[in-house]
């Protein structure tokens, strides 16, 4: 059952302009402990380095995609569609809200290093001993198990899963706004409030009205030009690199029974794999980067190094390539060795095909379960993946024009210039 709050609660946001809340659980649910670190986990990772703007929260995201999804049932509530079902209203709230409180420091770069998925880590804290636990255990005792099973897809209503989940769902519609707004480009702008009105629920789908097919042409052009312009943009790849490497060092040396000058609990368990929900809470960037300044004067000079040109935006420069080539790759690993650098760590081939973004894909089928695609429903009831009937939406559907890219430390590489092969020198442009 939905308790009111006596008195509406609005937070003012750059984005909707205002974000309303209404209901006692949500209001609980934003004053844990647990919501407010988000706070402290920025939405965009590295991309800050890139874009100084890019400094927005993952807090300022998760009240973003509650408040569309507020919207959305809103106008399914007072067009009273029937296939809304109505009883569904707190959990989709609840799901937008908390979709990404699993997110550890600098988020997906993170979880590439130790294999961690920031959605088992939301629903272990959906389920855990947490105040969001206890908070949503006042709605009902099965209810945190209720959100979770939204979270893994596996919720019994897929209309449901669909709000937070899909090709297009409140989730995509607010980060494209939001980080477009905080980069200060215009790609990511869409006619959000014309894409809401045509939605429709509709046999336990979110369907597009016809009529609304080119508002979502559009959204689906930003989201395309957004992937390309600022997710997948090469600066903010140097970055990440750098950021993974210093993971990926620290972990090794604590494999190898290193002393650590300076070490936090949580880090430690964390390069240890033995990190709970507990730990995991107490992890966010601040911990992450008062690490790295602390790790600029350790005695392993590798570790020090990739500290100093990550907190000071020394970069690895990059070039582009035409394509992958391993063989370049192990030649170029051996000049490395010879020039006293370590490939493993000063050396990387790279694309951008492996971030947890992606251009629209058009689904195998409509009823696809993972993120299915845009179905446009016309005047005779019938529904119709939209690339089907879009052109532009077919001519971007699934396309993918990542170029691959060399990465190296620049500084470290020239005065040895003289040493590499000549095809290495004009690949590098040394």
């Amino acid at each position: 059952m939905l308790r009111q709050l006596e008195e509406e609660k609005v937070f003012k946001d750059p984005v909707h302009n205002s974000i309303y809340v209404q209901d006692a659980t949500i209001w609980g649910l934003i004053n844990t402990p647990e919501f407010q670190r988000l706070r402290r986990i920025r939405q965009l990772g590295t991309s800050y380095l890139t874009f100084h703007g890019a400094e927005h929260s993952r807090f300022s995201h998760s009240l973003g995609v509650y408040e569309i999804t507020r919207k959305i049932i809103s106008q399914f509530e007072r067009n009273r569609y029937n296939d809304w079902p109505q009883e569904e209203k707190l959990v989709s709230l609840c799901a937008s809200l908390l979709h990404d409180v699993g997110h550890g420091p600098f988020s997906h770069s993170i979880e590439q290093v130790f294999d961690t998925d920031h959605e088992v880590w939301t629903c272990d804290i959906i389920l855990g001993d947490t105040g969001v636990n206890r908070i949503l255990k006042e709605v009902d005792p099965q209810f945190p198990s209720m959100v979770a099973a939204v979270i893994r897809k596996t919720y019994d209503k897929p209309i449901v899963i669909s709000l937070v989940s899909s090709q297009m769902d409140a989730d995509r519609m607010d980060y494209l706004l939001r980080d477009a707004y905080f980069t200060g480009v215009h790609y990511g702008t869409f006619d959000l409030d014309r894409i809401l009105r045509v939605l429709r629920p509709y046999k336990g789908r979110i369907v597009v009205k016809e009529s609304g097919m080119h508002a979502v042409e559009d959204y689906l052009m930003s989201r395309y030009q957004m992937y390309w312009q600022i997710y997948f943009h090469p600066v903010t790849r140097s970055s990440e690199i750098l950021l993974r490497q210093i993971f990926r060092r620290a972990g090794e040396l604590h494999r190898e029974g290193y002393r650590f000058g300076f070490m936090l609990p949580p880090l430690e368990q964390l390069l240890s794999g033995t990190i709970a929900v507990e730990g995991y809470l107490a992890l966010d960037e601040a911990m992450a980067q008062t690490a790295f300044g602390q790790w600029m004067h350790e005695r392993d000079p590798l570790l020090a190094d990739l500290c100093r040109r990550f907190l000071n935006r020394r970069l690895y420069k990059y070039v582009p390539l035409e394509q992958p080539d391993e063989t370049l790759a192990e030649d170029l690993k051996a000049q490395w060795r010879s020039i006293g650098l370590d490939p493993n760590y000063y050396l990387e081939m790279d694309t951008p095909t492996d971030l947890p973004y992606d251009v629209y894909k058009p689904g195998a089928a409509p009823d696809a379960s993972d993120k299915p695609p845009v179905l446009v429903l016309d005047a005779k009831e019938r529904l119709t993946e939209i690339s089907l009937k879009s052109d532009i939406v077919r001519s971007i559907a699934g396309l993918h024009t990542g170029k691959y890219y060399i990465y190296y430390p620049d500084d470290l590489v020239r005065p040895h210039a003289s040493r590499l092969k000549p095809a290495a020198r004009e690949l590098l442009g040394l």
